[in-house]
């Protein structure tokens, strides 16, 4: 048996050289799968040319955003990623001589000729060969960690400094796997009325690195990028902490807004963390019926992102949940999602489609008046069976170039496409919609 040999499966307690340096970070999440990481480290340099080693930056840096302010100059970067793994440590072993111990404790050893899909193939001392399918009960034996292999991301700057001695540098870089979106839940009163509204920031860090006590700001809006980095990871789904006392500072940011955390945070890898944004009670809502085709009539909430509705600061994109108390317990209604929204701008949210409201669509006449020009006539029979009177906004896409000459209803012209009828429909009774519509081609 070879001295010195020490087990795989403990290689990620191995510490090294590369210990993270002091610093300070403050992180700037977007939307789109992107942040930007921005820290100064106390780095110990000496004068001319040397060799610095920063560690604990994120798996998923894009090495090309890197930006460093230092007493000096880097004149090379390199990084790092090729992390300690059994699969690579075993790559490295091919051709040298590995153990394997299994549950009993019984020793196997040999030369390494192939380790591909988790199987092992060795040569004995006597030439032959054993082959194990898996190697699942085993702990793996080796002699040392290979060359070229690292237990952080590591960038490694050549730089030529000025002058000996522990000095501030700054660093900022962009980063793929951290992205944050908007969740809010809203709580419909008795009477449809008004509303509670909650709203939360659900912030996703997979960057492959951890931000302890880091300063965090959100930007919410649609920031271009010259080329996305689509990156698929697996969900750890333990990984969930929610901090319900918070509060966030909303600034213009150029044409978007920033939303800067009033206190340090940490932002593990592998964590989703959900932290408060903003509460507001009795938001007055309007409910409304709708219907654009088929026989289906939607349930729509609509309300004003105003300061004299309890609201008034820009909404960013996410998703609503509405629920409504019955019985003393919170129910689920609906959900829609909301894209960025300005103050002062409406939010309509469609819940869903109405169970005692239906609808029939019938087309009853059509005429070609010429080879440019035809007259269609449509029946839209609405039956209400609530124990209430509603009214219902019937929109209908007529193309271009229409004009409605008959109609059981007055309209309005929504857009040049469009029309708009508002029918009204007493209680248990059934109203039909009827109109006569002129198209020139």
């Amino acid at each position: 048996m070879k001295p010195s040999l020490f087990i795989v499966s403990f290689l990620f307690a191995i510490t090294t050289a590369l210990d993270a340096q002091e610093r300070t970070v403050a992180v700037t999440v977007y939307n789109n799968n992107l942040g930007v990481v921005k820290e100064t480290r106390m780095v110990d340099l000496q004068r001319g040319i040397s060799e610095v080693k920063i560690t604990d930056v994120a798996a998923q840096i894009d090495p090309t955003s890197v930006y460093i302010k230092l007493h000096g100059t880097v004149i090379e970067q390199n990084y790092q990623y090729d992390l300690v793994s059994v699969s690579k440590i075993l790559e490295k072993y091919l051709d040298k001589s590995i153990q394997l111990i299994d549950e009993k404790g019984e020793l196997l050893e040999g030369i390494l000729l192939s380790a591909q899909g988790g199987q092992i193939i060795l040569r004995n001392r006597n030439g032959g060969l054993t082959m194990l399918g898996t190697i699942d009960k085993y702990r793996i034996n080796v002699a040392d960690l290979p060359e070229g292999l690292i237990t952080k991301p590591t960038l490694i700057w050549k730089v030529d400094s000025r002058s000996s001695g522990r000095q501030n540098v700054e660093i900022s870089y962009q980063t793929s796997g951290m992205q944050w979106r908007a969740e809010y839940v809203a709580v419909l009163n008795q009477d449809d009325s008004k509303l509670d509204l909650k709203a939360w920031v659900s912030i996703e860090n997979r960057s492959g690195a951890s931000y302890p006590n880091a300063t965090l700001k959100l930007i919410a809006g649609d920031v271009r990028r010259a080329e996305e980095m689509i990156v698929y990871q697996a969900r750890d789904k333990r990984a969930m902490l929610v901090e319900s006392a918070s509060q966030f500072e909303e600034k213009p940011l150029f044409e978007y807004h920033a939303y800067a955390l009033q206190r340090p945070t940490m932002l593990l890898n592998n964590e989703t963390k959900q932290i408060s944004l903003f509460e507001a009670e009795n938001v007055a809502v309007t409910k409304k019926f709708q219907h654009k085709g088929g026989n289906k009539v939607h349930v729509v909430v609509e309300f004003e992102n105003k300061a004299s509705n309890q609201l008034g600061m820009p909404l960013p994109k996410g998703k609503v949940r509405v629920n409504k108390e019955d019985r003393g317990a919170l129910e689920f209604i609906g959900e829609d999602l909301i894209d960025h929204t300005p103050k002062d701008e409406k939010v309509s949210l469609k819940i869903g489609d109405a169970f005692d409201i239906v609808a029939e669509e019938v087309q009853t006449d059509y005429k070609q008046l010429s080879q440019r020009s035809s007259e269609t006539t449509w029946k839209i029979t609405f039956k209400n069976r609530k124990d209430e009177a509603v009214t219902i906004e019937a929109e209908r896409y007529l193309g271009y170039n229409w004009q409605i000459i008959n109609a059981s209803h007055t309209f309005e012209k929504k857009s040049a496409t469009t029309a708009l009828f508002r029918v009204p429909v007493p209680k248990g009774q059934e109203v039909d919609l009827i109109f006569t519509v002129r198209q020139s081609y």
